[in-house]
């Protein structure tokens, strides 16, 4: 206590001449309409400052989240697009009722997971993921892994809290998928090396197809609704026997930028392959 008394007794003068300086300030600024107008537009244009900066500060932090709900909105937004073509496709003469029914049912078979990547391999001749969300939080074997700009993977483990993925970036990968707009379908598989392209196999000589047309899923499995986009085909060649084409797809998804993802679970899938793996006995 007597230190702090000897330091304000030490430095009384600059007290008070900083107290005076206040006082002067607030009498200037009261008393004369000029100076209470410059400095009112500069405490304005610094709070503006402020403001803004701290606005851009939340926007950052929030990017995550919006991401997020992009991702979801995304996939939604492909899958109704998918169904509403094909059926306008059959039926022209819809009205507004009926096409807003199709629309609200198109991922009604689907139940949809949030997770996050949180290992991931690129260079490997089967490659994987693992995901933070495991059995316990509905995850099982078999469902399909979305990301933000196409397909990732197919679930091929689960512990109580992760699970493993085998990505499309993987020789046992095997997905059904189709030129857009098309329904001749064929297979999609990774050959090791590169990992922006896979290859659509077994894909019909009679059917037509572009450079530069876009690949979806099919539909014709548990794993994937119809829609999902795949890539865009890059290069057309002849299958080794000469029966079908063969198809060099570049994919849409970026495997060495996978963070967010969601797990796609089809309602009926065990009632499926059920009936799959029985028929097969």
């Amino acid at each position: 206590m007597r230190n702090l008394l000897e330091f304000f007794i030490k430095y009384n003068y600059c007290f008070v001449f900083t107290l005076l300086e206040i006082i002067a300030f607030v009498l200037l600024f009261r008393s004369n309409h000029y100076q209470q107008s410059i400095f009112l537009t500069s405490a304005n244009e610094i709070t503006g400052k402020i403001y803004e900066l701290s606005e851009n500060v939340t926007s950052y932090f929030n990017l995550k989240m919006a991401n997020r709900e992009l991702l979801e909105r995304n996939m939604w937004l492909e899958q109704q697009v998918s169904v509403l073509e094909k059926t306008l496709k059959r039926n022209s003469n819809m009205d507004s009722l009926t096409i807003n029914i199709v629309k609200q049912s198109a991922l009604n078979d689907y139940e949809i997971f949030k997770a996050n990547v949180i290992n991931n391999s690129l260079h490997l001749a089967n490659n994987y993921l693992t995901l933070d969300q495991g059995a316990s939080g509905g995850i099982r074997p078999d469902m399909g892994v979305v990301g933000g700009n196409g397909i990732v993977g197919i679930v091929y483990k689960t512990s109580p809290n992760y699970s493993l993925v085998i990505s499309i970036l993987n020789s046992k990968s095997n997905i059904s998928c189709k030129i857009k707009n098309s329904d001749y379908f064929g297979y999609l598989q990774w050959e090791p090396g590169d990992s922006r392209y896979a290859y659509l196999k077994d894909f019909p000589r009679h059917a037509e197809v572009n450079l530069g047309d876009t690949v979806i899923t099919s539909g014709h499995s548990t794993m994937f609704p119809e829609g999902i986009i795949v890539g865009t085909v890059n290069e057309t060649s002849d299958s080794k026997d000469g029966l079908s084409y063969l198809l060099k797809v570049k994919l849409t998804t970026d495997f060495g930028n996978v963070s967010e993802v969601r797990i796609i679970a089809r309602n009926e899938q065990n009632e499926i392959l059920e009936l799959e793996q029985n028929s097969k006995k």
